[in-house]
């Protein structure tokens, strides 16, 4: 059977269902599916009985400990594309439990054994390596030039009258290596108001889940004399309108989402310092700065440019070519060529 022949790839984007760690998951499905006709499923599971609390090594994987909503059920998928802790038990006994059929994609680094996957896609800044293993700069995201035209176009109305430059701020906080302190967040806040104001421009604040209360509150309180917009966390998030819409953008250091979907802009990117630390956020932040994507703020905006990030297509490529090349699937096409 042709490739043409084939019916369309079947993709399970597999995560807790958080927005982050789900959004490279499904940004990966979503680019390989760019590329191959295929129909993506998103799987959003969650442990009973606070198993997921448990390290992963301890908690069996059967699809029985998992909350019904999680749909978690034969037929098994082709390909299989993972993130985040609490889907690693289940994707290291997917190809056992689909007999070899489906290709197993993990992203992040799996902090175990690599065999059990035919494929990870780590940040290269966690320096994993291995014959199966394809590193990226960041983290596989959902960003395309269609989306943040489509973005912007839906916000334009709202966004299109604020004076130039547009900054967007993308304000992330809390971590096991970073922390956003109220005074901090004063401070920041007082920096980027003065930077905006020098300019002459306006201001598109948005912040994440790891934001803390009263950070928030410092920041949006600091800023609101600005021109321009400020999401308050109620109804939809224009962070995609914002970064679609922004001259330049500024993000805190902690997040490697947040640096990734900026850097798929092009535009110049800012990086904010925040209490604490990691040598790999250190790594993957002078990768960026290497590429000219990204430079620390230091009170005043300039213009440069750089070939906005595409790696997102990079893996949906490699995994595409992979999967093609397997055994498996020698086999499988020569059965529907029978």
């Amino acid at each position: 059977m042709s490739r043409a022949e084939q019916p369309p790839l079947t993709i399970w984007a597999v995560s807790d269902g958080r927005t982050g760690i789900e959004a490279q998951a499904l940004g990966l499905a979503e680019a390989v599916a760019r590329l191959r006709p295929a129909e993506v499923v998103i799987k959003r599971i969650g442990w009973k009985a606070g198993l997921g609390r448990l390290p992963t090594a301890l908690i069996p994987p059967s699809p029985a400990l998992l909350r019904p909503e999680s749909g978690m059920a034969p037929p098994w998928p082709d390909i299989w594309i993972a993130a985040g802790r609490a889907t690693l038990p289940l994707s290291r006994a997917m190809r056992a439990r689909s007999q070899g059929r489906t290709f197993v994609v993990q992203t992040q680094h799996p902090r175990g054994a690599l065999e059990a996957f035919d494929l990870v896609i780590p940040p290269a800044h966690d320096e994993v390596s291995g014959p199966n293993v394809f590193p990226i700069l960041g983290a596989p995201n959902r960003l395309t030039p269609e989306k943040l035209a489509d973005e912007l176009a839906r916000w334009e109305d709202r966004l299109s009258p604020l004076p130039r430059p547009r900054i967007a701020v993308i304000v992330g906080g809390k971590s096991r290596a970073f922390d956003l302190p109220q005074a901090q967040a004063a401070e920041l806040a007082r920096r980027i108001g003065e930077a905006i104001d020098a300019a002459g421009g306006s201001l598109m604040l948005s912040f994440t889940r790891r934001t803390p209360a009263d950070a928030r509150a410092t920041m949006a309180g600091g800023l609101c004399h600005l021109p321009g917009l400020i999401w308050d966390d109620r109804g939809e998030n224009p962070y995609f309108a914002f970064l679609a819409a922004a001259d330049a953008i500024v993000i805190t250091e902690d997040s490697t989402n947040l640096a990734t979907d900026a850097a798929a802009t092009g535009r110049p990117v800012y990086v904010l310092p925040l209490a604490g630390g990691s040598a790999k956020f250190r790594r993957f932040h002078a990768d960026l700065q290497a590429r000219g994507v990204s430079r620390p703020f230091e009170g005043r905006f300039e213009t440069w440019s750089y070939p906005p990030l595409r790696e997102t297509q990079r893996a949906a490529a490699e995994l595409l070519w992979r999967y093609d090349g397997r055994p498996e699937a020698a086999r499988i096409a020569g059965e529907g060529g029978s």
